[in-house]
């Protein structure tokens, strides 16, 4: 299969993106447990392991946040299964997107992904360097910000050597850090004091302005569950796998996640636990005493996130590698290394997200908490869209779809729709605006590579000649 995109290639039709049941020999090929630690490892990166202390500050109420935008993601989680089912094309949202709605729809959720992909990687960044500076102790602004591009340049390292290394880093990473996880999620329960939990409201704010908030912030917790959609072209059999890989590591994430925050909270002091940069290292020793178990958890978290790290970098250009190919990002973006990986895109993500985390740290005061809000936003956008396509496929019958499900699919396509408004309204008038203004710098882009390929209007039609004659620059200077 060629990567080579051909910029008068045709636009809006099925023939002019690669198939995904027919992934490149050379790329390799992810399988149902590759896939679903793809999802898993996406979703579990540091940020979980930082988020109890997040959450802390505005109650117990988070708790009740995390079970309904946990009903919200399995919603998304279940409506990408379907997706990916009838579009098993590379790019999952950004598929769906274009294929329901058009190009310039697609384009605004490959970039908006795209925004995530990077502006995330600097989230679970910050959380890593908590757990590091656990036995490091590099606390000046410069220390930190060492610490945090060491954690997102190993990654890259690792996705420019090919995708076969990346999914074996995978897999490793994924056990390493759930089983940890679920020990706290398990044995922590039997450790819980009631006094610990502190105030279901500690916010300051309405019951509902801090229960829109906290679940504002949980949604990045679960953002990640799309990623065996994204990554469809390098998934085996991905009519089956992609909604499987989808629905379990989800399952497993949501069980995980809110076991596990109910041990933190309920065996770290309320005021100890707002003010933690290790929460659950500190639940650990608190359980157990003394430090030993504290740092073994901090070692877990670390290799969390670059895990996390390793699965977000593919991430990053997996996505705009899809929209290259049918013309919708600059070409750069699909051009392949020896290994066969997109390495422009690799490099782009994670230098822009190196800036990120720098500016965070020098101007944030809360960076981990900024950054998640941001990625919110530009995280369920894509959501909002694929919801969006599910519905439009199901109303219209645009594709077929069975009489006996039709009602389920709607109810999972309304509930998913429903979340993801409330989730960008949640994450406040700040976070909304910063994002819209990242959404908004895409259409210059896309209007460059509308006119890299000749074309104008939307039906993407090539420049009558005329025109084209109008704007070309005489090089011989009459």
């Amino acid at each position: 299969m060629s990567h080579v995109v051909d910029p008068k290639a045709p636009t809006g039709t099925s023939a002019s993106r690669p198939e995904a049941d027919d992934p490149d020999p050379a790329q390799g090929t992810l399988g149902l447990p590759q896939a679903t630690a793809l999802v898993i490892g996406g979703v579990v990166g540091t940020g979980i392991f930082l988020l109890p202390a997040t959450l802390a500050k505005y109650g117990t109420i988070s708790i009740l946040a995390f079970g309904l935008v946990t009903v919200g993601a399995l919603a998304i989680a279940a409506i990408f299964g379907k997706l990916g089912a009838r579009v098993p094309a590379a790019g999952g949202p950004y598929a769906y997107a274009r294929e329901a709605f058009g190009e310039f729809p697609g384009f605004l959720n490959a970039w908006s992904f795209w925004i995530t992909a990077w502006a995330g990687n600097a989230g679970i960044a910050v959380a890593w360097v908590g757990y590091v500076n656990y036995f490091l102790h590099w606390d000046s602004t410069p220390g930190k910000i060492a610490i945090a591009l060491v954690g997102l340049w190993i990654p890259a390292l690792i996705n420019l050597s090919g995708v076969k290394n990346m999914g074996l880093f995978q897999v490793v990473t994924t056990v390493l850090k759930f089983v940890p996880l679920m020990f706290v999620a398990v044995v922590g329960l039997f450790f819980v004091e009631n006094a610990n939990f502190g105030p279901f409201n500690a916010s300051g704010k309405s019951f509902l302005g801090a229960l829109q908030v906290s679940a504002a912030l949980v949604v990045f917790a679960y953002s990640g569950i799309e990623a065996a959609s994204v990554a469809a072209a390098k998934v085996e059999n991905p009519r089956r796998n992609i909604g499987r890989a989808s629905i379990l590591g989800t399952l497993a994430c949501a069980a995980v996640y809110m076991l596990s925050t109910i041990a933190v909270m309920g065996n770290v002091p309320h005021g100890e636990l707002v003010d933690s940069s290790a929460p659950f290292s500190d639940a650990l020793n608190n359980m157990f005493g003394g430090s030993v178990w504290g740092g073994l958890m901090a070692a877990m978290a670390i290799v969390s996130g670059i895990g996390a790290l390793n699965g977000w970098t593919m991430l990053c250009a997996e996505m705009p590698y899809a929209a290259a190919r049918d013309g919708m990002f600059p070409r750069s973006f699909a051009e392949v290394n020896r290994a066969g990986v997109p390495a422009f895109g690799i490099l782009v993500a994670t230098v822009l997200t190196s800036v990120v985390v720098a500016v965070n740290y020098l101007w944030s005061e809360d960076a981990f908490e900024t950054i998640l809000l941001l990625a919110t936003v530009t995280t369920v956008i894509p959501y909002l869209f694929s919801a969006s396509a599910q519905l439009f496929w199901l109303v219209t019958r645009e594709r077929p779809v069975s009489r006996a499900a039709l009602a389920k699919d709607l109810v999972i396509a309304v509930v998913g729709f429903v979340f993801t408004l409330w989730m960008v309204y949640g994450a406040g008038s700040d976070a909304v605006l910063k994002s819209l203004i990242m959404l908004l710098l895409g259409i210059p882009v896309y209007i460059w590579v509308k006119a890299a390929r000749g074309e104008y209007g939307p039906g993407g039609a090539e420049a009558p000649p005329t025109e084209a004659a109008d704007i070309t620059v005489d090089t011989r200077g009459h």
